[in-house]
């Protein structure tokens, strides 16, 4: 069963910088697309990047131009780096397949204050 174990997040004022890493378990790394999603309180989880196996990225338009995702296989990791950040960023970060997997990892809490 894969394990997704994600970390970095933290306080930010708006402006600052983040960097989220998460480990995923198994050798189903290599093969899938990954992707970042987030959920800001009552709002439902949403996709905001997306990096295939190739390494071809996709943003939400909200995102775009401020937020990178990248990946090294050889560590099973993907990465968020968020610059610019908005307090309409604060949400809970998660990591999941593009096709997610039902076990989510506890995510970690992006904050960012104006």
């Amino acid at each position: 069963q894969v394990q997704l174990v994600e970390s970095g997040g933290g306080l930010v004022q708006a402006g600052g910088s983040l960097r989220l890493s998460c480990v995923v378990s198994g050798s189903i790394f290599r093969i899938n697309a990954w992707g970042w999603y987030r959920q800001a309180p009552a709002k439902q989880r949403e996709l905001v990047a997306l990096i295939s196996s190739g390494g071809t990225t996709n943003y939400a338009d909200s995102v775009k131009g401020r937020f990178t995702i990248s990946r090294t296989n050889a560590k099973n990791t993907v990465y968020l780096q968020m610059n610019s950040l908005k307090p309409e960023d604060t949400a809970v970060y998660y990591c999941n397949a593009e096709y997610p997997f039902d076990n989510w990892g506890q995510g970690t809490q992006v904050t960012v204050s104006s």
